[in-house]
């Protein structure tokens, strides 16, 4: 076994010091000294063989005839017939072939190597006395607060307690921006700060971060095979005896063992066993570096064949959270309006309110010190209150009704044009004259629309927005985005039937939501796509999690999905096609076994090469 290990994690060096040996005996040839060129060719010839055998034996040993076993009997029949180059070039050209495919697998987990040696190892726990002990990442515990200083890798998932700083959150994200980080905002585990200085209280440690789950995903990702690799895992099973057989009935009838071995040398199916998974893990890597989690090969191929996009509406399509979209104005002092009903709203938690208090600030108003007097909050109408002086209402139609007051035709006009808008309405009245009508919505993300339609151009032939939201805003969306069909005022179970519901149409569905309360979706559709910075609902749920909540990831993703299978459908072509051309060659005349040996190891690095460009699919030139 010792010996056997040994050979295997030196296969690179024996294949170097094959080549060495070819040269050495073609040097030996020119000079005419031919027993220095048939002893090299004659040791190269066995100390290659002997990686491969191994292979052979130990695939044997579990009942699969191997690729290798094919390429043994046909290296040991060359070597019985003399022909010490042939079986000398053929082993080094599949260890040449073996050592490309794996630098190449190398290459497209680079991105998950980069994760894993981003994952921090210590931590700076803070003591009782205000000390820090550095302690190894298992041994800290949620509850515990850590202490993390500029270049310092965030070693779990909480809540900063206290500092400020600007943290690099590609790991997680795959957006390379710097993020601000202040008290009460969320960190992640394996992201870096990259300025500041933070107290960070655990919630989530270990295996359970945000971090270990991405690696831990894209790793299974990249091992579960496609239909395309399953599907050749079977062939494989009848391919490879049926070489040995023609091989066999070929050295029988023609009575030409030479020809017998060479079949079994040309016959081998090297690029189409290495072309589909290449291809898979390729293609996921791509998806990794951009914060595009695949969970495998099964699900980036379904992933392609997608027609119907559903998505969640709020968190999705929206930003999720209200602000202040309109304000109609009908005073002239606008500043004042607006300062006074802000701190009107400070008697209110609702989020209308929350909404108008947060636009004030932005356009730096003060307002905060305003004086109240004589409050009165009227449930379903709004707010009465005496401010600076003023007699101050904010509320809807009801409220206005009440203190005898009524619209103008134009502002009934701007009126039911922000309803039409899907916002919600607040009307603003000061000493008893209407000033504003403000309009408060869920935010939509600018850049959906453009992307939407880019997803169109890539294949998708629907697209549907299920909410739980009212009819008006949810057509207002949908309008504004270009959505083919929209349902809204549902329930998360009344989304799950839609969902059904294109699926029994024959239509192959994709949700797109937010991971949270669009799980029982994301389970049912086809393909269950999580917008979000990886929750657990959202990495155990869906089969796609875009870090970044981004519409041009999803696009990415989708083009990238149908890409990977292309290039893999490629790779069989070509895989298939040059093992026809090569034994049709044989029997006219035309492919020897050195030619023959040439071509099949080329098209390997073919297959390898064309399954490398997935790793700059998308790349901004």
């Amino acid at each position: 076994m010792k010996v056997q290990k040994w050979i295997q994690d030196h296969s690179n060096h024996i294949t170097v010091l094959s080549a060495i040996l070819i040269a050495l005996g073609f040097v030996g040839k020119i000079a005419g000294v031919i027993l220095l060129y048939k002893i090299a060719l004659a040791v190269a010839s066995i100390i290659a063989v002997i990686p491969i055998a191994i292979h052979a034996y130990q695939a044997v040993k579990v009942k699969v005839i191997s690729i290798d076993l094919l390429v043994t009997i046909a290296v040991i029949g060359a070597f019985i017939i003399g022909e010490y180059n042939e079986s000398a070039i053929v082993t080094f050209l599949f260890l040449f072939g073996s050592y490309l495919e794996q630098k190449t697998l190398t290459k497209t987990r680079e991105s998950i190597k980069a994760l894993t040696e981003m994952a921090p190892t210590t931590a700076s726990v803070l003591q009782a006395d205000g000390t820090t002990e550095e302690v190894t990442i298992d041994d800290v515990e949620e509850g515990d607060v850590v202490l993390v200083k500029t270049g310092g890798a965030i070693p779990v998932d909480g809540q900063v307690v206290d500092g400020k700083g600007y943290a690099d959150e590609a790991a997680v994200t795959g957006e390379s921006k710097q993020v601000v980080k202040t008290t009460g905002d969320e960190v992640f585990s394996g992201t870096i700060l990259a300025d500041g200085f933070l107290k960070i209280e655990a919630t989530k440690v270990g295996d359970d971060t945000t971090f270990a789950k991405i690696i831990e995903l894209v790793e299974e990702a990249q091992d579960t095979k496609s239909h395309a690799e399953k599907f050749i895992d079977r062939f494989s099973q009848y391919y490879t005896p049926a070489v040995l057989f023609i091989a066999l009935i070929v050295g029988l009838i023609s009575r030409d063992f030479r020809l017998a071995i060479t079949v079994l040398v040309l016959g081998c199916p090297g690029a189409l066993v290495i072309g589909a998974p290449v291809s898979n893990v390729a293609g996921i890597g791509n998806g990794a570096k951009r914060g595009i989690l695949v969970k495998g090969g099964e699900a980036m191929d379904t992933f392609s064949k997608i027609d119907t996009f559903v998505f969640d509406k709020t968190g999705t399509l929206t930003k999720g959270t209200t602000a202040v979209s309109t304000i109609k104005n009908y005073t002239t002092d606008e500043k004042l309006s607006l300062a006074l009903v802000a701190r009107l709203e400070m008697l209110s938690d609702h989020p209308l309110g929350r909404a108008v208090i947060n636009y004030a600030t932005e356009k730096k108003l003060t307002f905060q010190q305003l004086t109240i007097q004589n409050n009165q909050t009227i449930k379903g109408q709004g707010i009465v209150a005496e401010i600076d002086g003023h007699e101050v209402c904010a509320g809807n139609a009801k409220l206005i009704a009440t203190h005898n007051l009524s619209l103008t035709p134009q502002q009934e006009q701007d009126l039911l044009q922000l309803q039409k808008n899907g916002s919600s309405i607040i009307i603003v009245v000061i000493d008893k004259k209407i000033t504003q009508i403000i309009g408060v919505s869920d935010i939509i993300r600018p850049e959906v629309a453009e992307q939407l339609a880019r997803l169109k151009q890539a294949g998708a032939k629907h697209l549907v927005m299920l909410t739980g939201d009212n009819q008006i805003t949810a057509e207002y969306v949908a309008n504004v985005l270009g959505i083919d069909e929209v349902h809204a005022e549902l329930l998360p179970d009344e989304k799950v039937q839609f969902v059904k519901k294109f699926q029994d149409q024959g239509r192959r569905v994709a949700f797109v939501g937010d991971g949270i309360n669009d799980s029982p979706s994301l389970a049912t559709a086809d393909i269950g796509i999580a917008m979000g910075s990886g929750t657990d609902v959202a990495i155990e749920t869906s089969d796609v999690v875009l870090m970044q909540s981004s519409f041009e990831a999803l696009v990415h993703a989708y083009r990238l999905a149908k890409k990977t299978v292309l290039n893999t459908r490629e790779n069989v072509v070509i895989a298939i096609g040059v093992v026809l051309f090569l034994l049709i060659g044989l029997f006219a005349g035309f492919i020897y076994m050195a030619s023959g040996m040439f071509v099949h190891e080329a098209s390997i690095l073919v297959v390898i090469f064309n399954a490398m460009r997935l790793l700059y699919f998308g790349h901004k030139k």
